[in-house]
């Protein structure tokens, strides 16, 4: 089993693990800060997500800033010549874009993991089949090595591997983050019921947001 699969399988007991299975979920309960495990002292905390710099379909830099105080959003990692679960992703991705796209408070970021192909222009043609707006979805390059660290901050991964199909090894989760750089939960991507349960999430988050004033 390569580093990738063993990243896709425990990729939620590490996300749940302070929280028993047996333990009712409660419909009304917030949403709580997913922790991640700190390489240096070996315990679970509050984690946000570091700064980043990219570039979008429309050549305009995304940042932190792009989304913090203002709008939670949706991440994940694919390529566009993915010949296995990027297509299904998308599609439940797009299901939630359809969902949100009148709500200025939520908004989608996307990153290409194979950057010698999804240049600019070719993630702007992505986008525009797909028959998305920009200040809605971003789809972003830059750096490689930018773009594999950050996926470990998602607590995903991406990984250039010649054996495998397409070229890469990359999680299917997408990620729910908050207005304030945080992991509020995540879904296997190419299951719908599970994104469909993720757009329950989202409505919650945005709940205690206007519940807070």
């Amino acid at each position: 089993m390569n580093k990738f699969w063993i990243l896709y399988f425990s990729f939620p007991i590490l996300l749940f693990a302070c929280t028993p299975k047996e333990k009712p979920v409660d419909e009304n309960a917030s949403l709580p800060i997913i922790k991640k495990l700190d390489k240096e002292t070996k315990e679970m905390v509050e984690h946000t997500i570091r700064p980043f710099s990219f570039i979008n379909q429309d050549s305009q830099e995304v940042t932190n800033a792009t989304f913090l105080g203002e709008r939670v959003y949706i991440a994940d990692f694919f390529f566009i010549h993915c010949p296995t679960i990027c297509p299904k992703v998308k599609r439940n991705m797009k299901n939630m874009y359809d969902y949100f796209e009148d709500n200025d408070e939520v908004a989608f970021l996307s990153h290409s993991i194979d950057t010698r192909h999804d240049t600019v222009p070719a993630l702007k043609r992505y986008a525009e089949a797909l028959g998305v707006e920009t200040n809605k979805w971003h789809f972003v390059t830059g750096e490689k090595a930018e773009i594999y660290e950050i996926a470990e901050d998602y607590n995903s991964s991406a990984l250039e591997d010649p054996t495998a199909p397409g070229g890469f090894d990359h999680s299917g989760y997408i990620i729910l983050i908050d207005k304030k750089g945080h992991i509020r939960a995540f879904a296997r991507g190419t299951d719908k019921d599970d994104t469909d349960r993720l757009i329950v999430d989202v409505e919650k988050l945005l709940k205690e947001y206007k519940d807070e004033g």
